[in-house]
């Protein structure tokens, strides 16, 4: 196919808390994902891609709109995005169709929002600011209501809805990627004959860890990493506290007394006071992934039905990923790469595919979809067109920035004790230069990592004389970046 198509279709798929290692490509032989292993075959695999911010609304503002999410105003959950910030489907030309299906966590999820014709909304998270205002459920829930199901929760308003426990027991055909398969392959048949964006956004395999597919695997039988339930040692104070508190119920503390855990993470009963308790949540994770495998499937089936192939971007990745007992921690919020570090596949049919090695960014997909796409360029972004990475192979020169911002004035939520509420206040920024890491944060010790020698991140360099001049040179580059991009704070 030669690079004739002028107005190409995207279909971009995003699942939720996704790590990276989590399929056949990333070198997972055990995984059920025969879809996403068919698409990673005929896709650009990205060796290390990154997350701006690892957590779900600072992440996917940057998904959306190629800025940093100190600049797109989404510093930690609860803060929509800026009103003034355009996502992509406010930057293509008036032939294209855009369409939003899922999880959208930028602001009140069952309002459409401007720029996009369709919208499908599953989640009807409320928001500080917009605590006052009753909002529809969203059309996941009617839906479910329409199948015969029975919401369990009461919101603010007084109304019933589901609950995580709720969508976590339903059988997979109604779980929530099985909804936004069929609405995906109904947008795609109906829009067929016209240029269309479609951004398909579903929550699996966020916690609760439990669902239908439960018992996939036999827990002891899936193999482990070296730091799995190892609380990690001289490196930051907010990860030993982490570590120091999700491991705590290993040693004895009560898991049945605890808020944080039973409200969240163990909403469905998972166990962490013991090892086997991990290794089924674990298990447990990872099967919920074949519920995201299932929504490629069909949406990959619906592009070659309506005979598009030819001329259809497919982008499949995560917003985040999940520590998932690594280094002692469950969840994200750290700079661990089973946090930051995602699943990124990049469909072109006119292009030959192959390995992407080096360091990439979300920061950089919307400029690079514009580019990919023939539109034209914007020069507000903080991310850059990487188009020409699928004519030369590599990013090796890339450098990478992720950010935390812990300062925001909205509480993003508990994590557990005050110790670890006030750590994570502090502001935190990441650089990855070739294949080295370096972790600052305000009021707490860094981190340096070789991800070359040390792939786990098992030894914090960061005291060792031998590497203060690449800790200096390293900081340099952050701090050039941070006034670049006129970052909320420099560091000294």
């Amino acid at each position: 196919m030669k690079d004739d198509v002028t107005k190409p279709n995207l279909v971009f798929i995003m699942s939720d808390q996704q790590r990276f290692d989590t399929m056949a490509c990333y070198g997972n032989k055990w995984i059920n994902t025969p879809n996403l292993n068919k698409l990673s075959d005929q896709s650009f695999v990205f060796d290390n891609a990154y997350v701006t911010q690892p957590v779900c609304a600072p992440a996917r503002a940057s998904i959306m709109s190629g800025l940093y999410p100190h600049t797109a105003g989404s510093t930690v959950n609860l803060i929509p995005l800026n009103k003034e910030v355009k996502t992509i489907a406010q930057m293509m030309d008036q032939d294209y169709k855009c369409g939003y299906l899922g999880k959208w966590h930028l602001g009140s999820d069952t309002v459409k929002k401007e720029g996009w014709d369709e919208w499908i909304s599953v989640e009807e998270t409320q928001y500080p600011s917009q605590s006052e205002i009753e909002y529809p459920l969203s059309d996941y829930h009617d839906w479910l209501i329409q199948n015969g199901f029975t919401p369990t929760q009461t919101n603010n308003s007084g109304k019933q809805i589901f609950s995580m426990v709720d969508r976590a027991k339903l059988p997979a055909e109604f779980q929530m990627a099985s909804f936004l398969a069929k609405k995906a392959e109904d947008f795609i048949f109906r829009n067929k004959d016209n240029p269309f964006i479609l951004y398909v956004s579903t929550f699996e395999p966020h916690s609760p860890y439990s669902g239908p597919y439960d018992g996939m695997y036999d827990p002891n039988s899936l193999p482990i990493g070296p730091t799995f339930l190892k609380e990690p040692q001289n490196v930051s104070r907010i990860n030993i506290e982490r570590a120091k508190y999700h491991t705590s119920f290993l040693k004895g503390e009560n898991q049945t007394n605890d808020d944080y855990m039973n409200s969240y993470l163990a909403t469905c009963g998972e166990d962490f006071s013991s090892k086997k308790g991990w290794l089924k949540a674990r298990a447990d994770y990872f099967a919920n992934i074949t519920l995201v495998d299932d929504m490629v499937g069909k949406i990959l089936d619906s592009i070659g039905n309506s005979k598009l192939d030819h001329k259809t971007i497919v982008v499949f990745t995560s917003e985040h990923g999940d520590m998932m007992g690594d280094h002692g921690i469950v969840e994200k919020r750290t700079f661990y790469e089973e946090s930051v570090k995602v699943p990124m596949l990049i469909k072109i049919p006119w292009k030959k595919n192959g390995r992407i090695d080096g360091n990439f960014s979300h920061i950089d997909l919307v400029p690079t979809f514009l580019g990919l796409m023939n539109q034209p360029s914007r020069n507000h972004f903080q991310g850059k067109d990487q188009s020409s990475v699928f004519e030369d192979g590599n990013l090796l020169e890339n450098e990478v920035f992720i950010e935390w911002n812990g300062t925001g004035t909205v509480e993003d939520r508990n994590l557990g004790s005050d110790q670890i509420n006030r750590l994570n206040k502090n502001p935190r920024r990441s650089i990855i230069v070739d294949r080295m890491k370096l972790n600052l944060t305000l009021n707490d010790n860094g981190e340096l990592f070789d991800l070359n020698k040390d792939p786990y991140e098992e030894q914090n360099l960061f005291n060792e004389p031998k590497h203060q001049e690449t800790i200096r040179s390293m900081k340099e580059k952050l701090i050039r970046w941070q006034i670049k991009n006129d970052d909320s704070f420099l560091f000294e």
